[in-house]
This record gives C-alpha cells, structure tokens and sequence, in this order.
C-alpha cells in the first residue's frame, strides 16, 4: 500500500513542522529517519511532459563524448529501425534529476539537500528515448535504510512517453546528510556560487502550485512492448570471456563545467575548486553520472544500436580530481560475463580505472540484446 504521509487530521508531517516551527509532533521529537521511512512509497509524478529535444541529444551526447552516429545524424538512426535521434543511455540523468529533487524536498524532512552522495545507479531500459518524445516521470521513495550511522535513500523513477508506453525504469542510491551536520558557512558558500534558481530554496518557491506531491492518482497501466533493437554484435559471435577493445577517455576541466550546465548539476564541487577545499577535498572531483554516460557510451560503440541495451548498473566508488593543467584519464574495459540463449542478450562486466584506481565497483555491469 502506498503511504501518503498524511497524519490523522489530515496534514502532512511536513506541515505541521511547518506550522510548529519546531521540530517536534504531538509532543515528541522529530526523527528524520522515522518519517523517511515512512515515506517508502511516497510518489511523485510530473504533471507536465520534458520534451526531448533534437539538438540536447546532440549536446548530451557531446557532454558524454558519445559519437555513436544515432546520437547524430537522423539518416544513421533510421538505419537502426528508429524513427528520430536516440538518446544516450544515461539521458534520462537531466530529467530524473528534477523529479527527484522535488520528491525528496517533500519527504526529507531534517535533512540538508545540498549534501548527497550518490553511490549506485541502476537503469533499465524497455526502450531508447528519442527526439521529439515527450516524457513523464513518477518517481517514489522506493526503501530507506541506515547504513554505519548513514541515512541511504534509494529512489524509483518510472519513465513513460506520450503513448503511455513503459519507456525506461530507474533506481538511485542516496546518501544524505541530516540539517546540522554541515557547517552553514559551508551551505552558504555553496549558494553564492551556484547559479539563481538552482538552490533547493529557490526551486521550492518556484514551483510551488504548479506540481502535487502525494500518492499517485489513478492512470492507465503503462504499456510494455518488448524491444530488441538491430544490434551489430551477433549472439553466436561473442563468447563468455570475450574482451571488447579498451577506450581511455580524458576528462577536463572544461568537460566538467560543460556537463554541469548540460545536466543542470549545480554542486560546485565538480567545477569550483575553492569550495572543493573548502569541504577539505584538494581538487574538483568528475561527476558520476558523466563517467557512466562516457560508459554507456563505450558499451553502445561496440554493441552497435544504442536501442540494444536492456540494463546498466554502476556503483561509485573512487572519485575522480580533474586538475586545472592535466586532464585526468579513464580506461574502460569490458569483458563478456554470461550469455542467455533464450533471449539471445549477453552480461558485459564493465571496468573503468583512473590512475590504476577503480572508479566503478564489481557490481558495473551491461545487459546487452545480440544479433
């Protein structure tokens, strides 16, 4: 059953802190951990579409340094059976992100939302996004945990197109820190670098009445059509321990900033390197999603049809500094884990190191349709 968060009377936990001021209910102290767990199952579902554009799958996929000629050129997508560009497979990143945000300030109550920690990434894909779709989010608190005295979220975002059609399924792991826990000169330096409107504050006031937080409403089942794509790679081809050619990857300074503003990632962590230091951190650090989207797109180059790809999960877990006067350098690899004949598709066991350091943890790994 999906819980509400609405408390007897009829208002929500978040609302009577409000009206409270304090950050006690019915007498009792507030526990920002007992009220996010009972947020598991909370939604929240966009009321307006994003529209997938032509030309920011182009600028997303420069962003990713994925050249695959679908992210490019209309005639090279139709030759793949798609009817308009294919998005990369880390695209959804720029409008999950937003959806996510406005789910969690409902439901994380105490918690600074400046501070996240993204360790793990899930996606599933029952089919590619393509230019001109127009895409619906619900994304809902999916479990809650704590973890060596850390609060671990894990959010769900189903993804749908305007046929209704089940477009793309998505789990993010969160670490988040509870309000108090960061020094407020830190927080306050933090607002001053980002753009306006970025802010959690200013996106909160920005939207308020135009989207609803609560339980899902009543829609359509989504439909599900299975997909296969034209990949290039043949079932009978590949072998269990078969390696896919290694590509080494320079990110820059320039690449980071150009991903921030592409993404709408406004932590300053990635591009400022006076707040890096500020938070004890000698240097900028990559963002994750960008070094799963040049994955992707290192798995898509090989396999043939960005369609072709049925899951990819990374976990996080050595950050990568990008210096002012040296590009930093990733190696991805890959090897053929398992194949399933029955469905003709093959698990890739991805790697990527930076400095002889693994950036994804053993659990990165690609469900691929063959041929």
């Amino acid at each position: 059953m999906v819980n509400s968060g609405v408390r007897d009377g009829g208002t929500t936990v978040a609302e009577q802190v409000a009206e409270s001021g304090t950050a006690a209910i019915d007498g009792e102290a507030f526990d920002p951990a007992e009220h996010a767990r009972s947020m598991v199952g909370y939604h929240y579902r966009t009321e307006d579409y994003y529209e997938v554009g032509r030309e920011k799958v182009r600028e997303y996929a420069r962003a990713v340094q994925d050249f695959h000629p679908a992210h490019w050129d209309g005639d090279a997508a139709a030759e793949l059976g798609h009817s308009a560009l294919v998005a990369p497979l880390t695209f959804m990143s720029l409008v999950g992100t937003l959806a996510q945000k406005k789910l969690l300030q409902s439901i994380a109550e105490g918690y600074d939302l400046s501070q996240i920690l993204q360790t793990d990434q899930v996606l599933v894909f029952q089919k590619p996004i393509l230019a001109g779709d127009q895409l619906t989010c619900d994304v809902s608190l999916d479990s809650f945990k704590t973890v060596m005295g850390r609060d671990m979220m894990v959010t769900k975002n189903v993804v749908s197109n305007q046929k209704n059609e089940l477009v793309q399924t998505t789990y993010t792991t969160l670490l988040v820190g509870r309000s108090g826990e960061i020094d407020p000169a830190i927080s306050e330096s933090a607002k001053n670098l980002v753009m306006f409107g970025a802010t959690t504050e200013t996106a909160v006031s920005e939207s308020e009445g135009h989207d609803t937080l609560s339980t899902p409403q009543e829609h359509e089942p989504l439909i599900v059509e299975e997909y296969r794509g034209r990949p290039t790679q043949k079932f009978d081809d590949v072998n269990v321990g078969d390696e896919l050619p290694s590509r080494t990857v320079r990110l820059t300074r320039g690449d980071l900033v150009n991903y921030a503003g592409v993404a709408g990632d406004a932590n300053p962590i990635h591009w400022s390197e006076e707040f890096a230091k500020l938070i004890d951190l000698e240097n900028v650090l990559a963002h994750g999603m960008l070094t799963m989207g040049v994955g992707g797109g290192y798995v898509t180059e090989w396999l043939g049809d960005p369609g072709a790809v049925k899951d990819y999960t990374v976990r996080f877990t050595t950050p990568i500094p990008v210096d002012t006067h040296k590009a930093a350098e990733i190696v991805f690899t890959g090897k053929i884990k398992s194949k399933d004949e029955a469905t003709r598709t093959a698990v890739i066991s991805l790697g990527a190191t930076f400095e002889g350091k693994r950036i994804f943890g053993h659990r990165a790994t690609a469900t691929v349709q063959l041929g």
